[in-house]
């Protein structure tokens, strides 16, 4: 199950740095704040699972702080790409059964880093389309299709091109 929590995190990445890009080329989607505040949302979500995998901290009143240009926004998805690359570097198959300690928890909901990392994926692939909904809205260039499809035996022909430095250090 490993490997394929992998490749969702890369297709992930690649996803999102293809959208992140047409909203830069595009001045009026960059400018955007209703893009601004979907994608901060997308990357805030994304690290409450990732800091509770991770075991850190999730602090809560500076992250839901909205930066106020779209390259912070892009900053929080390269910090955050990059500290789930590493930890995928050294993650084993068990890791991925652990329970996170969350309120859920507290409550009899138990959530393994696994379902964590599948809600992270899904999560983020929802708000794509809603981003890609507002990116036509605005007359801009969509990203090439970002939705996942096939698995590794499938797309090893076609691997995914590699993340630009720009947006992540996969």
């Amino acid at each position: 199950m490993l490997s394929t929590i992998e490749e969702l995190v890369r297709h992930k990445g690649w996803a999102n740095t293809n959208l992140l890009r047409a909203i830069e080329e595009h001045p009026a989607a960059a400018e955007d704040e209703e893009l601004r505040k979907m994608l901060h949302h997308i990357v805030v979500s994304n690290r409450f699972w990732l800091f509770a995998i991770l075991g850190r901290p999730f602090a809560r009143e500076a992250e839901m702080q909205v930066p106020a240009r779209l390259t912070g926004v892009i900053e929080r998805f390269k910090e955050t790409e990059l500290l789930e690359s590493q930890w995928l570097t050294t993650a084993s198959e068990p890791d991925l059964e652990r329970i996170l300690p969350t309120r859920s928890s507290r409550l009899g909901i138990d959530v393994s880093v696994m379902q964590a990392l599948l809600q992270i994926c899904l999560h983020t692939q929802g708000h794509r389309s809603q981003c890609a909904a507002r990116l036509r809205a605005l007359a801009a260039r969509l990203p090439v299709r970002t939705t996942f499809c096939g698995s590794k035996s499938a797309t090893s022909s076609r691997a995914l091109p590699p993340i630009s430095p720009k947006y992540s250090s996969f």
